[in-house]
């Protein structure tokens, strides 16, 4: 039985939330059934805040997205996220967990969705840019978001808000 990336993941997340010195080791259940983080699936690009954790895992046999809760030592359920049509990777979350935002394929196009958790609304931000999308991320607070745009074989950065709005950036800004 393979071990699960998560179990890593534990330890550097009580290594980044706060501790000074040495890291020290989270002990999380494992779960042969998958309901908890550690689970003989695969798990790839986890996230982690001070409470939450964000993964891809396999675990429905599907590229899904999970969201444990660490404080409260379960998973979190994210009704009207996960599609049967559609491949996940690379998410990112906010500190709160509120917003998650990922890379999604459906058809082998590739675009950027948000995920409100309060209110259980995907939004694809990128629908009617015509490039290829990667590699989302989302400002602590939620109010940034910022991808991997491949315009013409040249990759640029893209920087939003949660509509989707490019933002104007300060003249120089790389």
């Amino acid at each position: 039985m393979k071990r699960s990336l998560l179990l890593s993941v534990a330890v550097l997340a009580g290594t980044l939330s706060g501790c000074t010195g040495y890291p020290r080791m989270l002990s999380f259940p494992f779960d042969p059934g998958g309901r908890s983080l550690n689970s003989p699936a695969a798990e790839m690009t986890p996230q982690v805040t001070d409470r939450y954790i964000a993964f891809v895992s396999d675990r429905q046999g599907r590229q899904d997205i999970y969201l444990y809760d660490a404080a409260g030592r379960r998973m979190v359920d994210l009704p009207g996220l996960n599609s049967l049509n559609a491949i996940a990777s690379d998410p990112a979350l906010t500190e709160d967990g509120r917003y998650i935002v990922f890379a999604g394929s459906r058809q082998g196009r590739a675009d950027i969705y948000l995920y409100n958790r309060p209110t259980r609304q995907l939004r694809n931000l990128t629908e009617n840019l015509k490039a290829e999308v990667r590699n989302p991320t989302i400002s602590a607070d939620g109010s940034t978001i910022a991808f991997e745009a491949g315009f013409n074989g040249k990759w640029n950065i893209m920087v939003t808000d949660t509509s989707g709005r490019p933002l104007n950036l300060p003249a120089g800004f790389p």
